[in-house]
């Protein structure tokens, strides 16, 4: 009877501190990065549970900035946006590296964001889920579109699209022969770039469509035939190839612009196990192709694409050869002062006639 009550004691006393243990984990995320099954198979597993909200780069950015980096426990934002945003605002706090399982993630990826997510000798970021933008292209009408400038060739008049956003400025630059992501560090080499995009991007207005925000309505725009070539990303491009085969995501000739989304934890989160506990859940092989499958993007988790659908495996490699792959230009991290630039630059182009 006495061992019995010791062993019951000690049954106690381990739920009790997994009881104490299991936190909320708010997650500020993109759509498609958390699904409901990946979050089920989580809570089971660790007893923490989650609390979900989707957002994008900017309103990340300024739904912590307005909280002081309060109000979350785990952000998405990506890779290009830790570092000016935690030199401005001071929202992040630096990744605790001995918590992380780093053999999970694919070695050349986990370098490449620790880099450029380092802020005063600190790691403020770890990648997650990776793709590109480029070029979605109906073939069989428009063919001839292999880069970001075709889309203001004659044969497309009135049916191309593109949104008023940066990728759109940096993909003309690339297919003008100019390299915007080594003027970053000079604000006037830059200017000087974003003004002769400017000129070509006012110039090509006559064959802009519309000017695009969201997925589905780009989307719808291809499906119906009034867009034959656009640029936007390679996951849209996969989605309605799997309808219409002659739809699909090209790599431009200049290279397709490729981002990182990341782990990064806010400076004012108050669930760092749980948020330390889902980093290293979601990029476990088997999880990360769960939600490679849900988002349609892969990640950066070692041997995360084997569990990954056939049809998407055969997409990606059908967009992608490997000389396309080793093209693609990287986003770095924005320097402070680039996106008011950048801003007035679309704002003149969208008031030009």
């Amino acid at each position: 009877m006495k061992y019995g009550l010791v062993s019951t004691a000690a049954l106690v006393a381990v739920l009790s501190t997994t009881a104490v243990s299991a936190e909320t984990l708010r997650l500020l995320t993109w759509g498609g990065y958390a699904p409901d099954d990946v979050i089920a198979l989580f809570e089971a597993e660790t007893g923490h549970t989650v609390e979900v909200t989707t957002s994008n780069n900017e309103e990340m950015i300024a739904k912590l900035r307005a909280t002081n980096g309060g109000g979350f426990d785990l952000a998405q934002p990506s890779q290009d946006r830790i570092t000016s945003a935690q030199e401005e605002f001071g929202i992040y706090k630096p990744i605790d590296m001995s918590r992380v399982d780093a053999a999970q993630f694919i070695p050349s990826m986990l370098t490449a964001t620790a880099t450029n997510s380092t802020f005063d000798g600190g790691v403020y970021g770890l990648p997650h889920i990776w793709g590109t933008s480029g070029l979605v292209v109906n073939t069989a009408e428009a063919g001839q579109v292999a880069d970001y400038t075709d889309l203001c060739d004659a044969s497309v008049a009135g049916k191309v699209s593109y949104r008023l956003k940066r990728p759109t400025l940096i993909g003309f630059a690339y297919a003008m022969g100019l390299d915007p992501f080594a003027a970053y560090s000079d604000q006037e080499a830059y200017q000087e770039i974003l003004g002769q995009v400017e000129e070509a991007l006012i110039s090509c207005k006559p064959n802009v469509k519309t000017y695009w925000d969201g997925g589905d309505e780009i989307k719808n725009l291809l499906r119906s035939g009034e867009v034959v070539a656009s640029m936007a990303w390679d996951t849209g491009g996969w989605q309605l190839n799997a309808d219409n085969a002659d739809i699909t995501f090209v790599a431009p000739a200049s290279g397709a612009l490729g981002w990182i989304d990341t782990f990064v934890l806010p400076s004012r989160g108050r669930a760092d196990d749980a948020a330390y506990d889902w980093i290293n859940f979601v990029m476990r092989p088997d999880i990360a192709a769960m939600i490679t499958n849900t988002a349609g993007n892969f990640t950066a988790a070692v041997g995360g694409d084997a569990g990954v659908r056939a049809d998407l495996k055969a997409r990606y490699q059908a967009s992608f050869d490997q000389a396309a792959i080793d093209n693609i230009k990287w986003y770095p991290p924005v320097p402070a002062g680039l996106e008011t630039i950048e801003g007035a630059t679309l704002d003149r182009i969208n008031a030009a006639n």
